[in-house]
């Protein structure tokens, strides 16, 4: 009775305050990554670590660096500079140079979300945006997993060109592709944390798969091949995009019919662009396309005020 006391505030409206912190949110999300990064240190090798290093320095670093010159409240103990540079180390080819990441740190944090006005303010997920922005200006450098053991195509390329993939070892991670997209059992134990401490819930992801996986059994070509289907699932960064940046508070819709709408959507256009797009990846450009959609989603979806009529405004 006490704890409910004190989320009341007499005041103007929000009258009902949660305790949580963004700061708290931010280093559960980070807490929720660290199964998928260590998996891919110890699958790529101190590389990855590097890369993970770098990457996440060069967005705090940039984020100092531009709220102290502008004269803004320092923001790094939030935590949300170093949740954009893993998810962007996370989404890099471990053969990349070790400057492509600090760039696209940099890209992310300046570019997509200080010049926007911070965090709150950004229109599209800056991680996301980053790595776009990077397989735009380095196409053959972000598309290079060649790298020690790892010497042939992505499973979704093999796939792609009608190869037979191993399911099980996309499943585990021992295969090509970005430092922390491969292992399917690392980012669902750390989605199922992230689920257990309620920082998101199932309505996005769970549309933006289950959108995805109808989508593929129409248009897939190959039936009801259960094989197939799961291998498309467990390819790509699909289950990292769906869990840790498709759900993203900023950049996805608030209301629970307009997050249906999102799922969908995101799952027909990663379909779109897996099936009938020239590359074998999707992931990126839907969640990057759908975060400029949101604005329009939630208008459509805004509730209608109570004591209302007539359409919405």
């Amino acid at each position: 009775m006490e704890n409910a006391k004190k989320l009341l505030n007499v005041s103007s409206s929000p009258h009902i305050r949660e305790n949580c912190t963004t700061s708290r949110l931010m280093l559960y999300v980070l807490i929720a990554l660290m199964p998928a990064s260590i998996f891919g240190v110890y699958n790529f090798g101190f590389r990855a670590l590097m890369h993970i290093i770098l990457t996440v320095a060069s967005c705090v670093a940039t984020e100092y660096v531009y709220e102290h010159f502008m004269h803004k409240k320092i923001t790094i103990g939030d935590f949300s500079a170093a949740v954009t540079g893993l998810l962007l180390a996370l989404n890099l080819p471990v053969s990349a140079p070790w400057w492509m990441g600090v760039l696209g740190g940099v890209f992310a944090i300046l570019v997509v979300k200080q010049l926007f006005g911070g965090l709150g303010q950004n229109f599209m997920n800056p991680a996301l945006a980053a790595r776009c922005f990077l397989l735009i200006s380095f196409a053959g450098r972000m598309t290079n997993f060649t790298y020690d053991t790892f010497t042939g195509a992505t499973p979704l390329a093999s796939l792609k060109a009608g190869e037979a993939v191993n399911v099980l070892d996309m499943f585990i991670g021992t295969t090509a592709g970005t430092i922390g997209e491969t292992s399917i059992i690392a980012i669902l134990i750390g989605a199922i944390f992230l689920l257990v401490t309620g920082v998101i819930d199932l309505r996005i992801p769970g549309t933006y798969l289950g959108s995805f996986a109808i989508f593929v059994l129409v248009f897939g070509g190959h039936g009801l091949d259960l094989s197939y289907l799961v291998a498309q699932l467990c390819g790509g960064g699909l289950m990292l995009g769906a869990f840790f940046m498709a759900t993203d508070y900023v950049t996805s819709p608030i209301t629970k019919k307009g997050q249906l709408i999102y799922g969908c959507l995101l799952g027909v256009l990663t379909g779109l662009f897996r099936i009938f797009g020239a590359s074998a990846e999707g992931v990126s450009y839907a969640i990057i396309f759908s975060n400029l959609l949101v604005p329009l989603i939630e208008r459509v979806t805004r509730p209608v005020a109570f004591g209302k009529e007539g359409r919405k405004a």
